[in-house]
């Protein structure tokens, strides 16, 4: 596969469309059985509120995972991405009822060498950043 997003229709400052994704508690589960991560605070309710938190969280890794498949459904290819990395800042808190929303959006922040560009991520959850410093750097069309 090649990407789809050309290099030369991108430029410093080329905004990518926000895109939202619903996360529940089977998302958590589905994600805790292929990690083999089963820390009860990302699926028992009460174990989560008696360690301090509001409710159930999604796994930092399965935030970074969406901000990655962000990246790539934009870019076309999972292969184009290079180089990828985050820092978590808040958890996604993940209500029993109606779950949460994870809203990712990204801006092309430098255009290196080679048909490369560095897309810097924002990831939003109830209008807390969720993750910081996310960064990937993408080899365009």
């Amino acid at each position: 596969m090649t990407a789809k997003v050309k290099y030369d229709d991108v430029e410093v400052g080329t905004e990518i469309p926000a895109q939202t994704y619903k996360v529940d508690r089977a998302n958590l589960v589905m994600y805790a059985g292929a990690s083999g991560d089963f820390n009860p605070i990302h699926w028992r309710e009460s174990f989560a509120k008696s360690v301090g938190l509001p409710d159930v969280i999604a796994h930092g890794m399965f935030t970074m995972a969406q901000a990655g498949r962000f990246v790539t459904d934009w870019a076309g290819d999972p292969g184009a991405v290079l180089d990828y990395g985050v820092r978590f800042s808040s958890p996604v808190v993940v209500p029993d009822e109606g779950g949460a929303t994870l809203e990712i959006s990204g801006t092309v922040e430098e255009k290196l060498d080679d048909g490369k560009v560095v897309v810097a991520l924002t990831a939003k959850s109830s209008d807390q950043t969720v993750l910081r410093r996310a960064k990937a750097v993408v080899r365009l069309a």
